[in-house]
């Protein structure tokens, strides 16, 4: 590997890490990542000096991103159903301080009030609060005075904050109520899982109109844990494993059919000792980057 090749690598998981926050799509951060890589590799065929390629490449896979993001914006409002970012197994993450230090922001809760801010003050936001990056550093990234910058980093962080649980639990909380959730949901235990869920919790399914899906998201937790029961319980689920793993940072599972095959991703969002809520992605496009995929329809109509 020549040294070229080695800081393009080096700079890849920067430049997603950025993508993939700001885009909430797997498939758009890699052409974004992509597109940002050449233009370095083009920078240093020209001669250029980069005096930190990390801050280089994260300007341009931002500027690229606000592009992506604004057309992208268009697109999801003629979106069938509910919209949900494309999921990621965090499982195995090589360096759990950082990503500890990251992982709220990774949540498909989190890019999902996201997604109500400006593309402006989600760059801000997340270069800022999320990967430390000076306001004046930003207003050069963005192209807009440091003031404007403070400001629109002052509007995002009020939206989310007024929008996310004052009070966190520990990785081990959050890990021990996930347990108790899908054991509950498996012996199709109604009381045990009410007991698990936030008095509003909230059920969103993502089919994207391809396939079987919720078509708007419900609410309550008697109504939730009725259908999370319908749907993972083993007397009433239909054939297939449901295995636990780290989805965005957090808990949650995959769902897979006899074959092996993943028909869908879950995924909880837990804070203040509840499950305040779940999403589910069962649009084969959002899933193809995760494996091999079953047929989800099939076996929706199999157990009719």
């Amino acid at each position: 590997m020549t040294d070229r090749e080695r800081l393009l690598d080096e700079l890849r998981p920067v430049a997603f890490a950025i993508a993939y926050r700001m885009l909430g799509s797997v498939s758009e951060a890699e052409d974004v990542v992509q597109e940002a890589l050449l233009r370095v590799h083009q920078a240093l065929d020209r001669g250029e000096q980069i005096e930190s390629p990390p801050a280089f490449v994260a300007t341009v896979t931002t500027r690229l991103s606000l592009n992506e993001l604004r057309s992208a914006r268009a697109r999801r409002e003629r979106y069938v159903g509910e919209w949900l970012p494309e999921p990621i197994i965090t499982d195995g993450d090589d360096d759990p301080a950082r990503h500890a230090e990251t992982a709220d922001s990774l949540s498909l809760a989190m890019l999902v009030l996201l997604e109500s801010l400006s593309p402006e003050q989600r760059a801000v936001l997340l270069l800022h609060d999320v990967f430390d990056y000076g306001y004046a550093e930003i207003a050069a990234i963005v192209g807009k005075s440091e003031h404007n910058v403070r400001q629109l980093g002052t509007r995002a962080r009020r939206h989310v904050e007024q929008r996310r649980p004052r009070f966190q639990t520990t990785r081990e909380q959050r890990d021990e109520l996930a347990a108790k959730f899908f054991h509950a949901a498996e012996q199709g235990d109604l009381a045990g899982l009410e007991a698990l869920l936030a008095h509003d919790v909230e059920l969103a399914g993502d089919g994207g109109g391809k396939v079987p899906a919720l078509a708007r998201s419900l609410s309550g937790r008697g109504r939730v844990a009725r259908m999370v029961i319908e749907w993972l319980s083993r007397g009433t689920r239909i054939p297939g494993e449901v295995r636990p793993v780290e989805v965005n940072g957090g808990p949650g599972a995959l769902y897979l059919d006899p074959q092996g095959r993943l028909v869908s991703v879950l995924a909880l969002d837990i804070a203040g000792g509840q499950i305040r809520s779940i999403s589910a992605v069962v649009n084969p496009d959002k899933l193809a980057h995760l494996g091999p995929l079953g047929d989800f329809k099939a076996l929706v109509e199999s157990r009719r």
